[in-house]
């Protein structure tokens, strides 16, 4: 009740002052030392010489029209100093019908810099953006430091400030940061995502829901990113009540069984018969239908439940590689995706273990797939010994989206890998990109030399399949093979390219033949 009184006065105070400061003062103050004159004589002029004063000394008016003090240093304001501002331009803006807008600015990847380059580099690269915004802005416009990879800016009102300006001024302030910092003679470059809200958009009556709403269109834009650029909408809003909605159903989709895998199929290019499959999580919503990881991978990060997730995965995978069995068709594995707070679990190898026994399955079914990015910064710790204790049980590991994350040839033999799987980034119109086959062919020679297995993702088109093949890599996978199905429809699709595969001439019969 207190927080609340307070709270009341403190904005009775921001508009009393704003009104004293502002233009209809110029008005009122003559009008009405001339009212009490006329009617009071020189005597209401004394009471009003008094009471003025003390008016705009109430209303915070001798200290200026923002009352917030900022960094002499810097011109930089902290959290709670930027917050209380934003709430007075809020009130300015709309008690003199002008505009204004809030943005809030990101730097991607800051954890990355700070264990690449060291904490201080990374303090010196949050000290220079700052700098550059505030070079960028006009003088009357304000930064803040809203945490430690996080800024924000609030623009002074002014009579004209639409769509298209905002979206000026978000591209400056993001090629402002982007430019390169050098530190000892090292270029350091980062990348900046945007968020920011219009004063007419706001949503709420105060300066923190518009300072929010420029908040949640920097999360919209990272999801985007990276470099992104987004505007907040009503929408935006909505889309984030329901990622809201699911964090607090995810955990007991997860016990509930909604959340399950479906299966890729892998096949051979030398005999097209399948070769595995890959378990790709899918959440089957009673009310909106099947949702993708995309969507509710970070709400399971949020709720530390991944690694209920893998055990999920790994238990469902299983159960389907003896059903493949039981219906006597030929799945030599699975894949599994393993993360690295999945592979951070001192336990993790027990675990699998126990799961094989359980269901009666050979190690070998089991292909273990780690982000090549997880492995080129695994240090010696947990996961280091994880993947190589993996791999000395039996399982295979498949070292995923090669070609993103500069593992070295050392880290390929290091954790045994069975197998690379090339980035779709690569495959991508590779039958009409000689560039794109370029590379490809020096990642197929690295692996034959390495005598390392080759699977080729995101395959979308014959022409692409047919290059793959000639190239000499060994496995494809993607839409163009099959798009990820429930396990229920795995063994009519396994008939039905079967079917396909006794179509076709066998091409050592046709030698024998000729």
């Amino acid at each position: 009740m207190v927080r609340s009184w307070s709270a009341t006065f403190a904005r009775l105070q921001r508009r009393l002052a704003l009104f004293m400061t502002g233009p209809p003062a110029f008005a009122f103050v003559p009008a009405l030392c001339l009212t009490a004159f006329w009617f009071g004589g020189e005597v209401a002029l004394v009471v009003l010489a008094v009471f003025l004063p003390l008016a705009y000394f109430m209303g915070g008016s001798f200290q200026g029209r923002l009352t917030v003090p900022r960094d002499e240093a810097t011109g930089i304001f902290q959290r709670s100093a930027f917050e209380e501002l934003t709430d007075q331009i809020y009130l300015r803006a709309l008690d003199t019908d002008r505009h204004s807008a809030t943005f809030f600015l990101a730097i991607e990847d800051f954890d990355q810099i700070v264990e690449r380059y060291g904490q201080s580099a990374a303090d010196t690269v949050i000290q220079r953006t700052g700098e550059r915004l505030v070079a960028t802005l006009r003088a009357d416009d304000n930064v803040g430091k809203m945490g430690d990879a996080h800024f924000a800016i609030c623009t002074n009102p002014v009579r004209h400030l639409d769509l298209e300006l905002c979206i000026q001024l978000a591209g400056r302030l993001q090629t402002a940061a982007e430019e390169p910092v050098s530190i000892d003679g090292t270029s350091i470059y980062v990348s900046a995502s945007v968020g920011f809200c219009q004063h007419s958009r706001a949503p709420g009556k105060d300066g923190r829901d518009w300072l929010n709403a420029s908040a949640t269109a920097l999360r919209e834009a990272r999801r985007r990113g990276p470099s992104a650029i987004r505007a907040f909408s009503d929408q935006m809003q909505k889309a984030t009540q329901a990622r809201v909605e699911l964090r607090e159903d995810v955990v007991r989709a997860l016990e509930n069984g909604q959340i399950h895998p479906w299966f890729q199929p892998q096949i051979s290019t030398d005999t097209g018969q399948i070769t595995g499959f890959e378990a790709l999580a899918r959440w089957s919503h009673p009310e909106r239908g099947v949702i993708l990881p995309a969507e509710f991978l970070p709400a399971i990060e949020q709720e530390g439940q991944l690694e209920r997730l893998a055990e999920v995965m790994i238990y469902h995978s299983f159960a389907a590689l003896k059903a493949w069995d039981g219906a006597g068709v030929d799945v030599p594995q699975v894949g599994v995706n393993f993360a690295g707070s999945e592979l951070n679990n001192p336990k993790l190898v027990e675990k699998i273990q126990w799961e094989l026994d359980r269901f009666d399955l050979t190690p070998n079914r089991l292909a273990v797939e780690v982000l090549e990015t997880v492995v080129a910064s695994a240090p010696d710790d947990v996961i280091t010994r994880n993947i190589i204790s993996l791999g000395k049980l039996g399982c295979r590991i498949d070292l995923d989206d090669f070609g993103t994350g500069h593992a070295s040839i050392g880290s390929i033999r290091r954790f045994s890998v069975s197998r690379i799987k090339i980035d779709r980034s690569f495959v991508m119109k590779a039958d009409r990109d000689p560039e794109q086959q370029r590379t490809i062919s020096a990642i197929l020679t690295m692996a034959e030399r390495l005598q390392v297995e080759t699977l080729a993702e995101g395959v979308e088109t014959v022409g692409e399949h047919v290059l793959l093949a000639q190239l000499g890599c060994d496995h494809v996978q993607g839409f163009g093979i099959a798009r990820p199905m429930p396990f229920e429809k795995t063994l009519d699709w396994i008939d039905r390219h079967l079917s396909k595969l006794e179509d076709v001439p066998s091409i050592l019969d046709s030698k024998k033949t000729s």
